[in-house]
């Protein structure tokens, strides 16, 4: 297990706020995030946002393959100084949103795996496009802000659960794991952070006829929380009150239901009705 705060000194890094760096300095997270991934050598791993490489060398320890992706070019030889020494890990200094990962993966016989201790700054567009994605991944290892994983897990009818939620459990099963304090980076961000599994299935996301549409429907239901169904979803889509209602009444839901007392699958169900409209 490689020690975060020699390395920070040994190389005198200067952190740049903007890429929201913050490193991890507990050995035993590490070993937690990288067990939690239930780890052997079939299993190649995308690692967003390695920084230092802590967590990078149990990943290759326990992994067949790592592909570290990070996006500061200023990480990269500290990077091959941590991780260089593995021949199954691969370095790639690019911004995870531009990369081509299916042709980095491309030939893999094993599964495809997710663990990362992900910037703040970009949580919710690079687990959306994985998980959009149509990559053949088995699961994701995520650490994220606290109040972002439990957006992420988040039932129906609680104040947590919002688009988010119901974007992510539709193709996947969040499960919180654990939680992790502030005082085990450098520098001290002002928030906790919570690691959590999400094991993809293709259970709900074979139901949807129309992604495009779902999302579009999930984000007008939440888009104003006190409103109901009818009123958010007709200002926000331009339809009329009446075909809405009509939809509720054909789904056996109220007039008066608003969209946070939807499941998942309620909610891929009214998507599908409307898309017959679009």
């Amino acid at each position: 297990m490689i020690n975060t705060n020699e390395i920070l000194t040994k190389h005198n890094i200067r952190l740049t706020k903007s890429l929201g760096q913050n490193f991890l300095t507990d050995a035993n997270i590490i070993r937690k995030i990288a067990d939690a991934g239930m780890l052997s050598k079939d299993d190649l791993v995308i690692e967003v946002g390695p920084g230092i490489g802590a967590l990078t060398v149990s990943l290759a320890q326990k992994a067949g393959k790592v592909i570290a992706i990070e996006i500061d070019k200023n990480l990269i030889p500290i990077l091959q100084d941590t991780a260089g020494q593995f021949k199954n890990v691969t370095i790639i200094n690019d911004d995870i949103l531009k990369v081509d990962i299916l042709s980095l993966i491309s030939g893999w016989q094993g599964q495809i795996k997710v663990i990362s201790n992900l910037p703040y700054y970009i949580t919710t567009p690079v687990v959306m496009m994985f998980l959009e994605s149509n990559l053949p991944i088995e699961l994701m290892v995520l650490m994220v802000q606290k109040e972002v994983a439990l957006r992420m897990a988040a039932k129906p009818k609680t104040k947590e659960y919002g688009a988010l939620s119901v974007g992510v459990q539709a193709v996947g099963e969040p499960k919180v794991l654990f939680n992790v304090s502030r005082n085990c980076f450098i520098p001290k961000p002002d928030v906790d952070s919570t690691v959590l599994r999400i094991i993809l299935t293709q259970h709900y996301k074979k139901q949807i006829i129309d992604y495009n549409i779902f999302h579009k429907c999930v984000k007008a239901a939440f888009s104003q929380r006190r409103k109901t169904l009818v009123n958010s979803m007709s200002s926000t889509l331009q339809m009329d009150k009446q075909l809405i209602k009509d939809v509720l009444v054909n789904l056996k839901l109220k007039e008066q239901t608003r969209g946070e007392e939807l499941s998942v699958e309620q909610f891929i169900s009214l998507s599908n009705l409307i898309s017959e409209y679009f």
